[in-house]
């Protein structure tokens, strides 16, 4: 029996990859470097941790990476933050999965202050159990470390719960933590690349998956 629900939150729940896409080519071009908003986008769903290294040689990285980075978040706070909104039917999916008697955890590469002010944005602060963000692993996603931490944080084993998640990155993640993993397509990823990273079911969003919430694997 599902225990434990643990979703990502930009993508998933939030509409905010185009957004965050954005900043990080603004940020790349700022510094100097010749990088499109297409593979700006590709690699979001990780922490700065690895997008950084993604894009920037060893040597970029030693002279402006750090600068880079908090450029590029203080853009996204003052410029894209203001435009971010939940995807349909995010509170609701959420609270069905509390009346199944299921506790609620977000797992996002994001940083703490701004997971906080995303539970805001998308209703649900009061619906959530537990929150992990990129400030309590050393690694980001796909790295296992995020969802192990929110794991521990819950008490339970991965085969315990279930996670919800847009990318890739998501899906090799949870594998990783032995934990089963949902797939929605509202974050720009396509079926096939969510199935090959490990997705069992795919949906095209939170409201699909509340529709198809009694066959969904939060419901076993």
């Amino acid at each position: 029996m599902t225990k434990a629900a643990i979703f990502d939150v930009d993508g998933t729940l939030l509409d905010s990859v185009d957004l965050h896409a954005l900043s990080w080519d603004e940020a790349m071009v700022k510094f100097g470097h010749d990088v499109s908003f297409e593979q700006a986008r590709g690699p979001i769903g990780k922490g700065g941790d690895k997008l950084i290294p993604h894009f920037l040689s060893e040597e970029a990285q030693r002279d402006h990476g750090n600068e880079m980075e908090e450029w590029r978040s203080n853009r996204f706070k003052s410029q894209y933050l203001p435009m971010v909104r939940p995807f349909s039917a995010v509170p609701d999916l959420l609270r069905r999965v509390k009346d199944a008697g299921v506790r609620i955890a977000v797992a996002s590469s994001a940083k703490k202050d701004e997971l906080s002010k995303y539970l805001e944005i998308a209703g649900i602060g009061d619906l959530v159990d537990v929150t992990t963000s990129s400030d309590d692993v050393q690694e980001s996603k796909p790295a296992p470390d995020i969802f192990d931490a929110v794991l521990n944080k819950l008490g339970v084993e991965g085969h315990d719960a279930v996670a919800i998640g847009d990318t890739p990155y998501d899906a090799e993640a949870a594998r990783k933590a032995q934990i089963a993993i949902v797939g929605v397509l509202c974050g720009g990823f396509t079926e096939s690349s969510l199935r090959q990273a490990g997705c069992v079911q795919i949906y095209p969003g939170p409201g699909a998956l509340l529709a198809c919430f009694g066959d969904s694997l939060l419901a076993r």
